[in-house]
């Protein structure tokens, strides 16, 4: 489900202290709709931070061993977002070099398919699910208000509660909409969101 919080929650692993010093290199990909394993095999290898290599750079063969080369050894965490690929030969080529990274070497993989984690032979996953109400109204009014002001306008807070409904439990839904209602304090402007 698109506005859960995936995303946020492997950019709050990836950028954490801890995970900086604990892998050598670190590539974080968005890879969307389109699984090229062409394209993200060069965007890993540009986010380690490694140039492609002095051949054809458009033959994955070429890359895929450059990717090998500069992993070898090596303790690589890798965040692929927003993954769609359900198709396992493919999935297989572009981890194929991969495989000689150090041990604890981890790849991340944002999705909204269960389906697309199996492809991926994942060994552990976390679903993710929607916000408790009283969760999604919090992170909507810290958005929507100044700190002082909620209780200053209670048919603000009421007419607040009722978008928060319609957030389902979505978390990026909530704060973007908090975030647009951020200093309007005209009633009919929050109704018609």
């Amino acid at each position: 489900m698109g506005g859960i919080g995936k995303t946020t929650l492997a950019q709050l692993v990836y950028n954490d202290d801890r995970v900086k010093e604990h892998f050598d290199l670190k590539a974080w990909v968005c890879v969307s709709n389109e699984f090229d394993v062409l394209k993200i095999t060069k965007r890993i290898l540009e986010k380690l931070g490694s140039s492609t290599p002095g051949g054809d750079r458009n033959d994955p063969d070429c890359l895929q061993v450059a990717l090998k080369e500069n992993i070898m050894g090596k303790k690589y965490l890798i965040v692929l977002d927003d993954v769609w690929n359900e198709n396992p030969v493919v999935w297989e080529a572009l981890t194929n070099p991969l495989r000689y990274g150090a041990q604890g070497s981890r790849i991340i993989a944002t999705t909204r398919g269960i389906h697309v984690a199996s492809v991926m032979r994942s060994t552990i996953t976390y679903p993710l699910k929607q916000l408790p109400k009283e969760d999604c109204w919090s992170l909507f009014a810290k958005h929507a208000f100044r700190d002082d002001e909620l209780g200053a306008y209670p048919e603000l807070e009421e007419i607040g509660r009722e978008i928060v409904k319609k957030c389902d439990g979505l978390p990026l839904a909530a704060k973007t909409i908090g975030s647009l209602l951020w200093s309007k304090l005209d009633i009919n402007e929050w109704i018609r969101s």
